[in-house]
């Protein structure tokens, strides 16, 4: 698995590649030439890496999640009748 790991270590150098580019364009500006190729450059990379390890048929397996069913009908509505609706707060309480 030395592939893998290298191109694991390869994405988390990319990865920190990419968040120092984004430090550089809030101080820099995103209009310039300069800074676009250096996006671009950065992005093109991060394919290039999804790219190879998806050429690599052992490599896409190891990533491949595995694909779960959700099926399309209804929830029974008796499994939410004793919880508040998420963010909205109880329906006999008001905001303050």
């Amino acid at each position: 698995m030395a592939l893998h790991d290298d191109l694991t270590a390869a994405q988390r150098c990319l990865d920190e590649v990419l968040r120092h580019v984004k430090r550089l364009e809030r101080q820099l500006g995103s209009g310039g030439l300069e800074m676009r190729r250096v996006r671009v450059d950065a992005d093109r990379l991060r394919e290039s890496l999804a790219l190879l390890a998806q050429a690599d048929p052992a490599l896409a397996q190891t990533h491949r999640p595995d694909l779960v069913t959700i099926p399309d009908t209804p929830y029974d509505t008796s499994l939410w009748t004793d919880s508040d609706d998420e963010g909205l707060g109880a329906r006999d309480r008001h905001a303050p």
